[in-house]
C-alpha cells in the first residue's frame, strides 16, 4: 500500500457510464442513418455515437462476462451489416480520400478501429451465420474499402494512413485473417516500403517527437498504441512495443511532455482544447503503464479523472487507489525532430518541476508536412498555468457544421498557418518560405546547443533558408538571479542580411495592458488592415508609435499576475499595436491582440528582449503589489561571433549574458562590454548580478 490517499474518480465510475448508457440503449430501436452529413451533422454523429456503444459493449463484455452485452454489440454490428454493402461514397465527400460511411475515410478507419474490438470481443459468442453476415458484409468490406480501394491513404506515411492500417489489422485479427494484418503491417504490397512499420519508423523521431506536432500525436497515438497491443497479444514474438528502441513508449511520454496545465501546446494545426484527457491519450497512458509500471503515470491519469474502459484502465485505477502514485517529472527536454533526430527540434524549457511554473516552447522544429505552420524560430511563453505569450493554433471549429461544415477554415490557410500570426520573424512583410509547404518541409532549423542548469536554462537555433539572403537565429534562456523575485526570460533574436529589409517581431500576448514607456496614440476615428497578405490583411493596426531611446517596454496584466517584455530595438523602429480581425465579415477568428517591434535595416537587425513576470493583484482584498517591471534598460553588445546582453535594473543591480555562435562546449569566448573583458568557455554563460559587479570573468 503506497502513502498517497486517493479520493478521485476511479475506473467502476466509468464502467458504471457506459453501463448505463448502453443499457438505457437496450431496449431503443437501432438506428443506422443512412450517410448525409460532413463532420458535426447528424448522421455523422449518429455514426460515431454507435461505434462507441458498439465498442463498450464489447468491452463491458470482456470485463462483465455478461452476454447481454455481447448481443447487444452483435444486434447493432448485424444492423450495419444489412446496410453497409449498398452505401456508394458519401454525398458531402471531401475532396480528398472519401468515405461512404463518413465525409472522409479517416472516419471510417476511426469507426472500424473501435467496432473491430468489439468483435473480437464478442465473437465467440456469435452463431456461424452471424459471425458470416457481419464479416463478409461489414468487416471485410470495409476493410477492403480502406486498404485495396483506397491505395492512397492506406500505403501513405501519415496519420490518416496510421488509422487505416490499424484498423484493417486489428479488423484481420479480430476475424482471424492475417492476410490484412500483414499487408496493414508492411503495406499493400507486403514489401514493407509502407505500412504500420514504416510509419513508426518515419513519423517519429528517436526522442518519439511526432512529425505534425503535438496536437496530430496525441490523435495519432490512439490507433499506434491500440493496433501495436493487437500485434503484441497476436504476435508476441514481434516484440512490437520494443520494435525501434520503444519508439511508441517513448512516443508516450514524449506526448505527455507537450502539454501545459492539461493542454497540449499549440503548435502547427492545433485545437486549443485538447487536454490530456482525451480518450487517445487514456489508452497511452494505461498501455505504458501496463508496459513499465512507471507511477509518475498514475499521476497523469489522476488528472484526466477517468478511465480507459479496459483491463488496462482497471489496473491503472486500482493502482492509483492502491497509493502508488508518484509526481510526473515535468522537466527541461530537447525532442528531436525527424526520423533520425536531424530536422530541427522542439525545446521545452521549464524553471521548475512544477507542471503550472514558468516554461518557454521553441518551436524550431520541421516543417511538420501539410499542417504545419510558417513559424521557423518561434516561441510561446507560460506561467501561473496560462498561457503568456500565445499561439494561435488553428482557425476551426471542429465539427461545428454551422461554422463552414467544421472544416478548416479559408483563415487557417491565410492566416493561422502565416508566420505573422507566430512570435516569430518575419522579414519584408513575408512568410517563411513564402507559405510553401513543399520548400517548408525540405528545409529545418539547425538547432544549438541546449543547457540546463540550476541557474540557467538556455537553447539557440539558426536557419538561412526562409528568406533568400537573410539569416536568422534565436537564443532564449530562463534565468534565475536574486535580483530577480522569479525567474525571467531573455530573447535574442538576430538577422543577418546583405542587403536592406524590414523586419518584424510579433508578440501575441495574453492579457490586458496596463502600462508601457511609449507615448501610444490610437486612431480615434477608423483603423485600417496592416497589409493585403500574408496574413497582415487580417490584423487592425490599433496604434503606431516611436520607440524610446532605442527600448520598448510594454507590460500587461493576465488573471492576477503582471508581465513586462522590455526589448531593444534599433534606435528609429517603431511599436505597432494589433487586433486579430480585420476582414473578417464572418467573425471566423478570435479577436486577440498583440503589438510587433518594427524595424528596417541595410545589414540585419537585433532585437534583445526580457520577459519578466512579477507582481500580485488581488482585487478581492484590493491589494496591488511589485506591477511595475524591475528592468531598467537592456544593452546588447556583439564582437564577431560573440553576443552578450546585459540586463539593468531600477535598483542599479546588472546581470549579463554571454551567447556564442560557437557551439563547441569547450570553446574560448571573450568580449569587451564597456572597456571591461568578459570571457568564459563554452556556447553560453551567465553572469549573475554579484559576480558581474565585481568583474566575473
Amino acid at each position: 500500500m503506497g502513502g498517497n490517499v486517493y479520493f478521485g474518480p476511479t475506473f467502476e465510475d466509468t464502467q458504471a457510464a457506459a453501463v448505463h448508457k448502453i443499457e438505457a440503449q437496450m431496449s431503443l430501436p437501432v438506428i443506422v442513418p443512412v450517410p448525409e452529413d460532413a463532420g458535426g451533422g447528424y448522421t455523422h454523429e449518429k455514426h460515431k455515437e454507435n461505434a462507441r456503444l458498439i465498442y463498450n459493449a464489447g468491452q463491458l463484455y470482456t470485463l462483465t462476462g455478461k452476454e447481454k452485452y455481447a448481443d447487444f454489440a452483435a444486434g447493432m454490428m448485424g444492423a450495419y451489416a444489412d446496410v453497409y454493402p449498398g452505401w456508394g461514397i458519401h454525398p458531402a465527400r471531401k475532396e480528398q480520400s472519401p468515405g461512404r460511411m463518413f465525409w472522409q475515410n479517416l472516419n471510417e478507419s476511426w469507426w472500424l478501429v473501435h467496432v473491430s474490438q468489439a468483435y473480437g470481443a464478442v465473437r465467440d459468442t456469435l452463431s456461424d451465420a452471424q459471425k458470416d453476415h457481419i464479416e463478409q458484409n461489414l468487416l471485410r468490406n470495409m476493410a477492403n474499402f480502406l486498404s485495396v480501394e483506397s491505395p492512397e491513404t492506406f500505403d501513405r506515411i501519415h496519420n490518416h494512413g496510421t488509422w487505416a492500417t490499424a484498423a484493417v489489422g486489428m479488423t484481420g485479427y479480430a476475424i482471424g485473417d492475417r492476410d490484412y494484418s500483414e499487408k496493414a503491417l508492411l503495406g499493400l504490397d507486403k514489401s514493407g516500403e509502407s505500412g504500420f512499420l514504416k510509419q513508426l519508423d518515419e513519423l517519429f523521431s528517436p526522442d518519439g517527437y511526432y512529425h505534425e506536432g503535438p496536437y496530430y500525436q496525441r490523435y495519432a497515438l490512439m490507433p499506434f498504441v491500440l493496433f501495436a497491443r493487437a500485434v503484441s497479444q497476436n504476435e508476441p514474438e514481434r516484440a512490437i512495443f520494443r520494435y525501434r528502441d520503444g519508439i511508441l513508449e517513448k512516443a508516450i511520454y514524449a506526448v505527455i511532455h507537450q502539454n501545459y496545465a492539461g493542454l497540449f501546446f499549440p503548435i502547427n494545426d492545433a485545437i486549443k482544447d485538447k487536454s490530456i484527457a482525451t480518450t487517445e491519450l487514456l489508452h497511452g497512458v494505461s498501455i505504458a503503464y501496463e508496459l513499465t509500471g512507471d507511477p509518475e503515470l498514475l499521476s497523469i491519469a489522476e488528472a484526466q479523472g477517468k478511465f480507459a474502459l479496459t483491463p488496462e484502465g482497471r489496473a491503472v485505477s486500482d493502482a492509483l487507489k492502491s497509493g502508488k502514485s508518484k509526481p510526473f517529472s515535468y522537466r527541461s527536454m530537447r525532442l528531436t525532430d525527424g526520423a533520425q533526430g536531424d530536422q530541427g527540434a522542439l525545446d521545452i524549457l521549464r524553471a521548475s518541476r512544477d507542471p503550472d511554473g514558468l516554461a518557454v516552447v521553441a518551436k524550431n522544429t520541421s516543417q511538420g508536412l501539410g499542417h504545419g505552420h510558417f513559424d521557423k524560430l518561434g516561441i510561446l511563453i507560460y506561467d501561473a498555468g496560462r498561457e503568456v505569450l500565445r499561439d494561435y493554433g488553428a482557425a476551426r471549429f471542429l465539427n461545428v457544421e454551422a461554422k463552414y461544415g467544421g472544416h478548416y477554415l479559408p483563415e487557417n490557410n491565410a492566416y493561422a498557418k502565416q508566420t505573422v500570426a507566430h512570435n516569430a520573424l518575419v522579414v519584408d512583410s513575408r512568410s517563411h518560405f513564402n507559405a510553401d509547404v513543399k520548400t517548408g518541409n525540405k528545409n529545418a532549423p539547425e538547432p544549438g546547443a541546449f543547457e540546463v542548469s540550476d541557474d540557467l536554462i538556455i537553447t539557440s537555433a539558426s536557419i538561412d533558408t526562409v528568406y533568400a539572403g537573410v539569416s536568422l537565429s534565436r537564443t532564449v534562456a530562463i534565468v534565475k538571479d536574486a535580483t530577480f523575485p522569479e525567474p525571467i526570460i531573455i530573447d535574442l533574436v538576430k538577422a543577418h542580411a546583405g542587403a536592406a529589409h524590414s523586419y518584424d517581431l510579433p508578440f501575441h500576448y495574453n492579457g490586458h495592458p496596463v502600462n508601457t514607456n511609449l507615448d501610444v496614440q490610437a486612431d480615434p476615428v477608423s483603423r485600417i488592415p496592416l497589409g493585403t497578405d500574408n496574413g497582415y490583411q487580417y490584423l487592425w493596426k490599433v496604434a503606431e508609435t516611436d520607440i524610446v531611446e532605442g527600448l520598448s517596454q510594454v507590460t500587461w496584466m493576465l488573471d492576477r499576475k503582471f508581465y513586462t517584455v522590455t526589448t531593444l530595438a534599433p534606435d528609429d523602429s517603431k511599436v505597432v499595436f494589433f487586433q486579430i480581425g480585420a476582414n473578417d465579415p464572418n467573425f471566423n477568428l478570435r479577436n486577440e491582440p498583440g503589438f510587433m517591434l518594427r524595424a528596417t535595416a541595410d545589414r540585419g537587425v537585433v532585437f534583445a528582449s526580457v520577459f519578466e513576470p512579477h507582481g500580485e493583484y488581488n482585487p478581492v482584498v484590493e491589494y496591488t503589489l511589485n506591477s511595475y517591471s524591475r528592468v531598467s534598460n537592456v544593452t546588447h553588445f556583439n564582437d564577431g561571433n560573440v553576443d552578450f546582453i546585459r540586463v539593468a535594473t531600477v535598483d542599479g543591480d546588472e546581470i549579463g549574458l554571454g551567447v556564442a555562435e560557437d557551439m563547441a562546449p569547450d570553446m574560448a569566448h571573450v568580449i569587451t562590454v564597456d572597456g571591461r573583458e568578459k570571457s568564459w568557455i563554452g556556447p553560453y554563460h551567465l553572469f549573475h548580478s554579484k559576480s558581474y559587479r565585481s568583474g566575473d570573468r
